[in-house]
């Protein structure tokens, strides 16, 4: 699967076996025969050491060794290389493939070959025959430069088949490439020798050849594809059981009768909503709802900070705003004879803020805790708290609407009792979410803001002032 060819070469002629001076490389040089040890070799060296320092030449004395002399030169090869213009030969490359599965075997050679053609990118894709030079450039080298020390070009036979017959295809692409790195020991060489004997002696001599030269190695990969229909019958039903195709093909439908429109339906409405709660770990989920933003925040991450501060995802909601509040004002006919309606959209005086005010607080009402999911104000920017509202005084507080309210749900309750005030309570509690989330179904997720919670509890307080925190008393 690779060829070389000869590009540059340094040639050694009639070396015999016997002592001679070793090419003077820096531990060869010597002065005396002191600088010289009897039967020591050096990796660079040519043979094994006499002990006897002598002359290479008339300036300079190295030690002597045994071996094929004279020795090699270490000299650079020629520049330009000796067999430069070899970027002119052609190579005719044949290369077949099997795919067993398919049982099919294919060549790279056309049937109808002009054996004139040479391979180019552009005009002939799939001539087997190539010129040197061409895939030297095609690999972004210089031949002139590479053919001194020589190197390592991959030539790369790419097979991607389509084996059907309506769509066959099935030709190979060539890739060039260069292997060895110009930067860390480039080049590729290889020595070899010519021996015989001379005459009459009989003494063996030989003629030692140093070339350089580019190897090309042929690399041969691809993929053949042929349609199966039992292979697609077990892909489709494959992707059935594993990916929820019936699932995935009504949230589809959704999405499309969203687009048209239908997202303004209650059953759509009822879909969003029942799918999160589906999904989504019940203990994890709490709704919030800003007096300052007007839509609801999804929370479903374990705290590490408090509520307040803890980024969450937009649920659409019809909220009603806190400064426009007074569209959902009932009439005058409705209206309480002791005058709990009047002037609904403007906000009461605000008290004094507290010297302890929490820095997750920005209405001035909350009060100080240490669990993260009660850290949570009715508001996103520091301003009037919603507490402060007519609107919260007569929907959330005022015990004539709650009082109705009760009476609504048993008509024979009893409005004196004792413990009328925990139901109070517990009512204005759901009051309130109503007010601000507009869902009855978010009761047990939907969280009070601590201004709120303790306004309520100071209106309606227990009995021994201890509440349960987060929970529902």
């Amino acid at each position: 699967n690779s060829f070389f060819v000869m590009t540059n070469i340094i040639k050694t002629e009639n070396q015999i076996e016997q002592r001679c001076p070793e090419y003077p490389f820096p531990k060869a040089i010597c002065s005396s025969d002191k600088s010289c040890k009897k039967g020591s070799v050096d990796i660079n060296s040519h043979g094994i050491q006499t002990g006897r320092c002598v002359y290479y030449n008339a300036t300079v004395k190295t030690c002597e060794v045994r071996a094929w002399c004279p020795v090699e030169s270490m000299e650079n090869p020629p520049d330009p290389a000796v067999l430069r213009h070899s970027e002119d030969f052609t190579v005719l490359i044949k290369n077949n493939i099997h795919f067993p599965k398919f049982n099919y075997t294919v060549l790279n050679i056309p049937e109808k070959l002009n054996t004139s053609c040479t391979y180019n990118k552009n005009t002939s894709p799939h001539c087997p025959i190539f010129r040197l030079g061409d895939i030297i450039q095609e690999a972004k080298e210089n031949f002139s430069e590479m053919a001194i020390k020589g190197g390592i070009i991959a030539i790369e036979i790419n097979w991607d088949c389509n084996l059907d017959r309506w769509f066959y295809n099935c030709h190979p692409e060539y890739g060039f490439r260069r292997l060895d790195d110009k930067k860390i020991k480039p080049g590729f060489q290889f020595r070899y020798a010519r021996y015989y004997k001379l005459l009459p002696n009989g003494k063996e001599q030989r003629t030692l050849f140093k070339v350089y030269g580019i190897r090309f190695d042929v690399l041969v990969f691809g993929t053949g594809r042929k349609f199966n229909p039992i292979e697609l019958i077990k892909n489709i039903g494959s992707m059935m059981s594993y990916f929820g195709l019936v699932a995935t093909a009504i949230e589809i439908a959704m999405c499309v009768g969203n687009c048209s429109g239908c997202c303004k339906s209650p059953f759509y409405r009822l879909y969003n909503r029942k799918k999160i709660e589906t999904v989504l770990n019940p203990r994890q989920v709490m709704y919030v709802s800003y007096v300052d933003e007007p839509h609801v925040t999804l929370i479903k991450k374990p705290l590490k900070t408090s509520l307040q501060h803890t980024q969450g995802s937009i649920v659409e909601s019809d909220l009603v705003k806190f400064d426009d509040a007074g569209g959902c004002c009932p009439s005058e006919a409705e209206e309480n004879d002791d005058n709990e309606g009047h002037m609904l959209t403007r906000p009461l005086r605000q008290g004094a803020f507290s010297p302890y005010l929490p820095e997750w607080c920005c209405c001035g009402k909350c009060r100080p805790t240490q669990e993260y999911h009660e850290q949570l104000c009715c508001r996103r920017k520091e301003g009037p708290c919603i507490t402060t509202s007519q609107l919260f005084q007569q929907l959330v507080l005022s015990r004539h609407t709650l009082n109705k309210a009760l009476l609504y749900q048993d008509p024979f309750l009893d409005l004196t009792d004792d413990k009328i005030n925990n139901q109070l309570r517990h009512l204005a509690y759901k009051q309130y979410v109503r007010w601000r989330f507009g869902s009855f179904d978010l009761e047990d997720r939907a969280v009070v803001p601590s201004c709120c919670r303790w306004k309520i509890r100071d209106a309606y307080p227990k009995a021994d002032n201890n509440y349960t925190g987060f929970e529902m008393e």
